[in-house]
């Protein structure tokens, strides 16, 4: 669920007043501003191959992203990101069960001054989420979201505040957010916030020679909070509920990059309090741990990029295991595998067929999702 920005912005420089009664205008012509557009469509066919869903098949737009980007002064940016996606709320669909847009990011940037190789920036607005986006340079969000969002750890953007900064000699990048925590699908719910960090270690990139110069490890932590549903009290409860319920998660990330493949491995965990009853004395209300695990690794083969030194190699093998253990209570529990290949037809447009299921392994009697794709992204 990896994305394309979308950003607008005006720049306005002002006239240079003479000391003279009647002000003459610059004859320097004032330069236009830097303007940038990008984007992205995701679309797919997919059919079924399991029961009871067997057959079914569709052709699906996933994503279109649009991108404007334009600076404001010399330090200072915005950018602004379009989501085109289909409506598929039960509320919503009843009424336009068609393609709707939305902003995923929407920010300002302001870059920190310092040398070529320690920057670093701040923004404010809709923006990238502690980790997703750091995972997408790795596995292709355009066939399957990464494993931390497909398992509903987190969304990918949310509004808040961010920070990043770059370390000395290209050795890795510290990254840091405050958000509200729903995600940017939907406004602020409580007084709540979340505070996520990053640490990302690049030791081998400054060496042009060595094997491990496309090395990369992460820890990441993610300290949330959610408002009990008992918040405001109400008639026949035994009070207000001002605290909140717990929302962390944190996890590690390794990959490696080479002209020949890309591979990672990632194990996060999250801590989430559950609430049940009713907050009166006849049925108290109470908190349980509802705590789940991921472990995943995926892999993209690049056969022939020795025979194709000057061009990037058409053909790539994918391949990915997740394990979920959405909770260690029920021990719920369930694997995705993907695999297929993929054919870059130029470095803008690609192509996959893949095979994507979803298993069951420890929960309630549940059939295997799966499903047979053909994906398409073009980027421009």
């Amino acid at each position: 669920m990896k994305a394309v920005s979308f950003a607008i912005c005006l720049l306005a420089g002002p006239l240079a007043a003479q000391a003279t009664p009647a002000p003459v205008a610059s004859s320097t012509p004032t330069a236009p501003p830097a303007f940038a557009f990008s984007g992205v469509l995701f679309g797919n066919f997919q059919y079924r191959g399991d029961e009871p869903g067997r057959a079914a098949n569709r052709f699906d737009v996933e994503r279109a992203y649009l991108t404007f980007q334009t600076p404001v002064r010399d330090r200072l940016g915005v950018r602004v990101t379009t989501d085109l996606f289909q409506q598929t709320n039960p509320g919503s669909d009843n009424f336009y069960r068609g393609w709707v847009i939305r902003a995923k990011y929407a920010y300002l940037q302001y870059n920190f001054p310092g040398q070529a190789d320690s920057r670093g920036w701040a923004r404010a607005g809709l923006l990238q989420t502690v980790f997703i986006e750091h995972d997408e340079k790795t596995w292709p969000r355009w066939i399957s979201t990464s494993p931390t969002e497909r398992a509903g750890y987190f969304s990918s953007a949310d509004a808040g505040v961010s920070t990043s900064a770059s370390l000395p000699g290209k050795a890795g990048e510290l990254y840091a957010t405050v958000t509200n925590g729903p995600g940017y699908t939907s406004r602020e719910v409580d007084r709540f916030k979340d505070y996520a960090a990053r640490l990302t270690l690049t030791p081998w990139a400054r060496d042009t020679t060595s094997g491990l110069r496309g090395f990369a490890f992460t820890v990441w932590g993610y300290r949330g909070a959610t408002a009990s549903r008992f918040a405001a009290g109400g008639t026949g409860q035994t009070g207000a509920i001002g605290s909140g319920l717990a929302r962390d998660r944190f996890g590690a990330h390794v990959s490696a990059v080479s002209p020949n493949f890309t591979a990672a491995a990632q194990y996060a965990r999250r801590v989430e309090e559950i609430e049940s009853g009713t907050n009166t004395t006849v049925s108290p209300r109470s908190v349980r741990d509802s705590t789940g695990t991921l472990a995943s690794a995926y892999l993209v083969v690049r056969p022939f990029a020795r025979s194709r030194a000057k061009s990037p190699p058409p053909l790539s093998v994918i391949g990915r295991f997740d394990r979920v253990v959405a909770s260690r209570e029920t021990d719920a529990t369930y694997n995705v595998v993907i695999g297929g290949l993929i054919w870059d037809l130029s470095k803008n447009v690609s192509i996959s067929l893949d095979y994507q299921e979803t298993t069951p392994v420890r929960m309630n009697p549940v059939a295997p999702v799966k499903t047979y794709f053909a994906h398409l992204v073009a980027r421009y």
